[in-house]
């Protein structure tokens, strides 16, 4: 959490709870307390299950007994992500995105790299149109876009995979195979937390597995709660499409530990896909020269990531890199949060700072101010989503309903761009396709 105080990322202390149902998996909190202690975690204790729920009421009574781990807590993940991001941006470091790597070889005394960039749209040719057109059952006048790809080369002297499910791929590229990554699909429920009322005020797991975490249920920064995740092997790296039979599967090991779930409140599923593989843990290793493998790396990631991130300090120390802190270091970052100024303060903020007496959220109470602010940091949003995860707008339970579109005026207004190649997340996903009341068509 210092790390959050820092970079002023939503955060809050709660604690979690592992359970266990029987006496086996409570060998597994005895197991888990010796590891924790010998981590240097403090306050751990195991509680028997009468107790627990005098805590959490909503557990079930089958619960025998329980870990409990007082330094845990919630924070906002994309915030955390894109907060070192930021900072990292400040201090020099150039980003890349949309950009896939395609070659990757050692000449010499440097690494040449092969890369791919998805960069500008472009009007698509009369065949895109027609390819386009036959999935629509009301084909559009207006053209449809289409990426322009860039294929270019750089060069770097050393080199960190650090490419999620993609990282062996990578590894491959420049040492024998060592790991198959393994594409593991985690589904979710959010519920909504107005409507679904007190259902618990900590983490709470279940026994893990080799398989992950298991089912998790959990209070988040912004007051609602995390139910999941299932683990399904999949095919495809990138398929983060929800099931049917996951959410069934999840609800069932949901409610095992809280009978009473309401799934009904859920505002939204989704999935996402972890970095699971065949080496069964994380893969940091000195693979080939000046080359460092932080690949694998599968829940829970986030959490170990400042870990992880001195371990590669080390190793890089060990390669000959000086690691000094930069004399001009820029650390540090503040967010202005309309719905943290207090109520006495805010009517002469706004007057100082007009845009945030604009409410363009109302379920969370995010103003055009935090867009627009959002809009200025070193790494600005270019998507309805990429606001999402910054400010906080489509985060309630309407899911964007209501500031989706002034969201999307607000992006364009701040970029320059045209409203019609505004998408809300990743290439090709536009918001909009026409014009309903220009007669004309309209090259985008």
């Amino acid at each position: 959490f210092k790390l959050c105080e820092e970079l002023d990322v939503e955060h809050k202390k709660t604690g979690s709870w592992v359970v266990a149902f029987d006496e086996e998996q409570r060998v597994t909190l005895q197991m888990l307390l010796v590891q924790g202690i010998a981590n240097g975690c403090e306050g751990l204790d195991i509680l028997e299950g009468d107790v627990v729920r005098l805590q959490e009421p909503n557990l079930s009574d089958e619960i025998v007994a329980a870990l409990w781990v007082p330094e845990s807590g919630v924070l906002n993940p994309w915030e955390f992500a894109l907060a070192m991001a930021e900072v990292a941006v400040r201090n020099g470091v150039t980003f890349m995105p949309n950009t896939e790597v395609t070659a990757l070889s050692w000449r010499e005394n440097h690494y040449e790299i092969g890369i791919r960039i998805v960069g500008a749209w472009h009007s698509a040719t009369d065949e895109d149109v027609a390819k386009k057109n036959a999935c629509l059952s009301s084909p559009p006048k207006e053209k449809v876009v289409m990426p322009d790809c860039r294929a270019m080369k750089i060069s770097a002297r050393h080199v960190i995979n650090a490419a999620g499910v993609e990282s062996d791929r990578i590894h491959n590229m420049v040492a024998p195979p060592a790991f198959e990554i393994v594409p593991t699909r985690g589904e979710y429920y959010i519920l909504d937390g107005t409507a679904a009322g007190h259902v618990v005020r900590s983490v709470v797991f279940p026994c893990p597995t080799r398989a992950g975490k298991g089912v998790t249920i959990s209070p988040t920064i912004h007051g609602d709660y995390l139910v999941g995740p299932n683990a399904e092997v999949i095919d495809g790296r990138t398929d983060t499409s929800v099931t049917r039979s996951a959410l069934l599967d999840i609800a069932d090991k949901a409610r095992r530990v809280v009978p009473d779930l309401d799934l009904r409140t859920s505002i939204r599923n989704f999935a996402g896909v972890r970095s699971n593989s065949t080496y069964g843990d994380f893969f940091i290793e000195k693979s080939a020269t000046n080359f460092i493998d932080l690949a694998a790396i599968k829940s829970p990631g986030l959490t170990c990531a400042p870990a992880i991130a001195r371990v590669a300090r080390e190793m890089l120390c060990e390669e000959g890199i000086p690691m000094e802190r930069r004399v001009l270091w820029r650390g540090g970052r503040r967010v202005i949060r309309f719905k943290e100024i207090p109520e006495e303060e805010r009517a002469a903020f706004v007057r100082a700072h007009p845009l945030y007496g604009r409410v363009i959220c109302r379920c969370e109470t995010i103003t055009e101010g935090e867009i627009v602010a959002a809009m200025k940091r070193e790494i600005p949003p270019v998507s309805i989503d990429g606001v999402k995860r910054r400010a906080g707008t489509g985060m309630g339970r309407c899911q964007g309903g209501f500031c989706g579109p002034r969201v999307l005026e607000i992006i364009a207004r701040e970029s320059g761009r045209d409203p019609l190649c505004i998408e809300e997340d990743g290439c090709g996903s536009f918001m909009l396709i026409g014009e309903t009341k220009d007669p004309t068509c309209r090259e985008i």
